[in-house]
C-alpha cells in the first residue's frame, strides 16, 4: 500500500496516503543530484504550483537539468520514459509505479454573471444535462463532474459538454466570456470568485475533492536527481497557499 515513504509501493485508489512522518532529504556534499529528469505535469497547475520550486532546485544544483511536458493527458510513465509525474485524480492500481500523496484540490461549479443573467442558475445536478458545460478533453468516456450528495458521498454526474478544452486556463477564459458552466478547482478561480467575475452555483452539492500525487517508476534505488524533486514537492505541498491545500 502507499505508506508515504520512498520504497516501491503499488498504486491503488483505495489507499489514503498522507504527508505525516519525517521527510528524507539529500545531505549537502553527498549524493548531489546530477543529470536530466523527465517530468510530466498537469498544464495550469504544473505551471503555477509545481514549476517554481523545481526551478529553485536547478539554481541550487547547476548540474540538475529538467525536461518538462505540460499536458492534461495521463502519460504512460513506463513506456514513455518519464522519471516523475504529478497527477490529479484517483490513481489506478499499477505494480510498476510508486506514489506519494501531496494534497488535494477542491472543485466548485461556476459561471459568469452574464451567463446566469441569460439562462439562470441550475437548481439540481440533473439540470447540467440541459446546459452549456465547459469540460476538459476526454476521449474515453462521457464527461462527468464530481458532486456531493445530500448524505455526504461523492458521486459522478453526467453533464452536457458543449465546449472541450485541454487546458485549465482556457476553460477559465471560456467561462469568464459567458460560454457556459464549468467545474473548476478553487486554486484556479479563487480570485475570480472573490471579485465577482465568476459566481458559484449548486453550492449545496459542492465540496468534492481530487487527490494530487507525485508518481514515479518503482525501483529499489531511487536516484538522487529524482528523490530531491519529490522532497521539494512534499515540502512545497506543506506550505500555506501552495495550491496543494484547498484554500476554502
Amino acid at each position: 500500500m502507499l505508506n508515504g515513504n520512498y520504497a516501491p509501493n503499488r498504486l491503488t485508489s483505495a489507499c489514503k496516503p498522507t504527508l505525516e512522518g519525517a521527510e528524507s532529504t539529500i545531505a549537502v556534499g553527498r549524493q548531489v543530484p546530477v543529470g536530466r529528469v523527465r517530468l510530466d505535469l498537469p498544464g495550469a497547475f504544473g505551471r503555477r504550483h509545481v514549476l517554481p520550486p523545481l526551478l529553485d532546485l536547478t539554481r541550487a544544483y547547476p548540474k540538475l537539468d529538467l525536461s518538462i511536458m505540460f499536458s492534461e493527458r495521463t502519460v504512460d510513465i513506463l513506456s514513455e520514459g518519464t522519471d516523475l509525474a504529478v497527477r490529479i485524480g484517483e490513481l489506478r492500481d499499477d505494480p510498476g509505479l510508486s506514489a506519494r500523496r501531496l494534497g488535494s484540490q477542491r472543485l466548485v461549479v461556476c459561471a459568469s454573471p452574464e451567463y446566469l443573467d441569460r439562462y439562470g442558475a441550475p437548481e439540481e445536478p440533473a439540470g447540467l444535462l440541459r446546459r452549456d458545460c465547459i469540460v476538459g478533453m476526454r476521449s474515453d468516456r462521457r464527461p462527468t463532474w464530481l458532486l456531493m450528495s445530500k448524505d455526504g458521498a461523492t458521486v459522478s454526474h453526467g453533464v452536457n459538454g458543449r465546449h472541450e478544452f485541454s487546458d485549465g486556463q482556457a476553460m477559465v477564459d471560456a467561462v469568464l466570456a459567458g460560454g457556459g458552466l464549468s467545474q473548476l478547482p478553487t486554486w484556479l478561480i479563487g480570485e475570480h470568485l472573490k471579485s465577482g467575475q465568476l459566481v458559484q452555483v449548486l453550492t449545496e452539492f459542492a465540496g468534492a475533492e481530487m487527490p494530487i500525487h507525485a508518481v514515479w517508476p518503482t525501483s529499489r534505488y531511487l536516484k538522487p536527481k529524482v528523490r530531491i524533486l519529490i522532497d521539494a514537492l512534499v515540502q512545497t505541498a506543506k506550505q500555506e497557499g501552495s495550491g496543494f491545500r484547498t484554500p476554502w
